[in-house]
């Protein structure tokens, strides 16, 4: 009998407990629910080889409470009741905290964007789920054309798109004069080939007519 198969089990065991370990230092909330759900599963197998049914049913139940939390931000995630969106001005000091916090993060997925530069007549979306704000939109005008200057999702609500609100209620930008929004080319991983707005591809950039 090889090595492999002698300790298979044992590794088995501690494949569960490494992926548990791991799932615990996830950010984002998808990416944790799913490892830890992957986790759960293989502990319940391991422990009812072992015959260990207390840890059986702890680990069935965590599994079960996965289930339920993955299924839930699945069905929200394109649910207008899931996100919220609010208007405020660039100079909103709410707004300029947050620019503040995240401004590592953005500086690394959206290179080039300065919360100082933003002028009296950019707009400004915040993007919450329930009291957390998960993202913020930010647009400056040129004629019937709105650029995105900044669209960017915290790290929690990443494996997430709820930017795509802003866009849903294309009615409020048609109103001020927009005919076509263009996002900005240098935005690392744009998700907008992902969304159910006719967005089109152009260069490194997207395009969507309203």
């Amino acid at each position: 009998m090889t090595w492999l198969g002698e300790y298979w089990l044992d590794l088995f065991g501690w494949i569960g407990s490494a992926l548990l370990i791991v799932s615990l230092l996830q950010t984002r909330v998808l990416r944790f629910r799913l490892l830890n759900l992957a986790a759960s599963v293989i502990l319940v197998v391991y422990n009812a080889l072992l015959a260990v049914w207390p840890m059986v049913g702890m680990n069935a139940a965590v599994s079960a409470i996965n289930v339920v939390f993955i299924a839930r931000m699945l069905r929200d995630r394109h649910a207008e009741t899931g996100y919220h969106v609010i208007e405020v001005g660039p100079d909103d000091a709410y707004l300029r905290h947050f620019l503040q916090v995240h401004e590592a993060d953005i500086e690394r997925y959206q290179p080039g964007f300065a919360a100082d530069g933003l002028g009296a007549g950019d707009l400004a979306f915040l993007v919450l789920s329930a009291d957390e704000t998960v993202g913020v939109v930010v647009i400056r005008a040129e004629g019937e054309v709105a650029h995105v200057l900044l669209d960017y999702v915290t790290l929690r609500y990443r494996d997430f798109s709820p930017g795509e609100f802003v866009w849903r209620q294309a009615t409020r930008l048609r109103d001020r004069g927009f005919r076509k929004v263009v996002t900005p080319p240098a935005m690392l991983a744009p998700y907008y080939d992902r969304l159910p707005q006719d967005w089109t591809p152009v260069g490194p950039a997207y395009e969507l007519t309203l």
